[in-house]
């Protein structure tokens, strides 16, 4: 098996269940007797809060480079937001991310989905670190939700799904969200904050849920395995 070195913290709920994901996905393939070879790096979430963009640079680029010398042969960041760091810490280091766009992006096109609802914090919202890789590399369309509900979402991502807190409000807000992205034509959405799936784990809906957290969980599973 190959090491893969984990960028987590962002929050520690998400990374657990990178964690539990990944190692369930190895166990399917080989067995409960082994488990995979995990660096883990856990990042203080204040530091992407404090939306110091050369801070956060910094800190990733930093910690990408100490898990190469570890022994990582390639690593995952742990959340979708610091996704923001890729273009510039990628070429810092002589092994690769993957990406969690791209494994969002392979899952949209193995479904035959044409547009994309995309649901997180403002940043993985509006951003073009997830938005611009499923669009230009796997020819999906992706939308946002629309004025006030932009804020609303980054508020429940930042202020309460990334501190565990997981409400019948927020499930109902992300609902209606939903059903909104649904009647502006989209046939699929993006879970796009890694506590998105914790909070709508029971919910069943006619459209697909892309989990980002489990999509791009087994495609760590595939580079541990060589597959």
């Amino acid at each position: 098996m190959k090491t893969l070195g984990m960028i987590g913290g962002t929050s520690w709920h998400a990374t657990i269940e990178y964690y539990r994901l990944i190692n369930e996905g190895v166990a399917e393939e080989i067995g409960s007797q082994e488990n995979p070879p995990l660096i883990i790096h856990s990042i203080n979430i204040e530091v992407m809060r404090s939306q110091d963009k050369e801070r956060i640079l910094s800190t990733y680029t930093d910690v990408a480079q100490k898990l190469e010398k570890a022994g990582a042969e390639a690593i995952v960041i742990c959340a979708n937001t610091p996704h923001m760091v890729y273009k510039e810490v990628q070429p810092k280091i002589g092994i690769p991310f993957l990406h969690i766009a791209r494994a969002t992006g392979k899952e949209a096109q193995k479904l035959e989905l044409k547009k994309l609802g995309i649901l997180g914090n403002k940043p993985t919202m509006t951003g073009n670190f997830i938005n611009d890789i499923i669009e230009n590399e796997f020819k999906v369309d992706v939308i946002t939700p629309q004025g006030e509900s932009l804020n609303e979402s980054h508020h429940l991502v930042s202020q309460e799904l990334t501190q565990g807190k997981f409400t019948d409000e927020a499930r109902s807000f992300y609902l209606n969200e939903i059903e909104s992205l649904k009647n502006r034509g989209a046939d699929g959405i993006i879970l796009g904050c890694t506590e998105l799936p914790i909070l709508l784990k029971d919910v069943k809906l006619d459209l697909p849920l892309l989990s980002t957290t489990q999509l791009h969980a087994e495609m760590a599973v595939d580079f541990i395995l060589g597959r």
